[in-house]
């Protein structure tokens, strides 16, 4: 079982993996993150960043290090991480990528209901989605393809390569759905059950 961890937002994890390279400010890990796309992969804002670190500051795996001001900008306080930090990623790490978890996607949620719609507009529903992944999954394709021209090493894109094989497997999932939906049983089924309930 997975132990609780002090500060638990992924966020957290990519900060403290970040500072692992350099001590820095939020300012500057926001900036890293986008550039790196990680952006895509974590959601935050400025202040959800600004909030974790004092989250991370309070559980003693950061440190204010300096201040500094850079020309007409305000003081920036450039963060550390700590001893206690450096082994609060690695242990993270090491259980994320080892223990399989339970995630609650939204799309799972919709397809324990999917029994709700009719047959015809479950159908077109759906095509709309997987119009939707082509795009995303083009999208990723030209992201890795890009990178890996700039010269980026595979280890880098290991997230966009998973996001990318997530993405097709989803788009293969909702074909074959998509076809069992337009089954005549499953209509004639549908009808007996929930026709007069809609």
């Amino acid at each position: 079982m997975e132990r609780r961890r002090k500060v638990p937002n992924p966020l957290a994890l990519a900060v403290l993996a970040w500072l692992l390279w350099e001590p820095m400010h939020p300012y500057e890990l926001g900036r890293r993150l986008k550039q790196a796309g990680q952006d895509r992969q974590i959601r935050y804002t400025r202040s959800s960043l600004y909030m974790v670190m004092e989250q991370l500051t309070r559980a003693g795996f950061v440190a204010p290090q300096e201040t500094v001001r850079d020309s007409a900008r305000p003081e920036r306080t450039v963060y550390a991480i700590t001893d206690e930090g450096r082994h609060e990623v690695h242990d993270w790490l090491r259980t994320l990528l080892a223990q399989p978890r339970q995630e609650y996607p939204h799309f799972a949620v919709a397809l324990s209901l999917l029994s709700l719609l009719p047959p015809d507009e479950a159908v077109e529903v759906l095509r709309r989605r997987s119009a939707a992944l082509a795009g995303q999954i083009e999208e990723t394709r030209t992201t890795v393809a890009e990178a890996r021209a700039d010269g980026l090493a595979w280890i880098y894109l290991v997230e966009e390569e998973y996001s990318l094989a997530l993405l097709e497997a989803e788009r293969r999932f909702v074909a074959d759905l998509i076809e069992s939906l337009k089954q005549p049983d499953y209509a004639r089924s549908w009808q007996e059950t929930m026709g007069d309930r809609t």
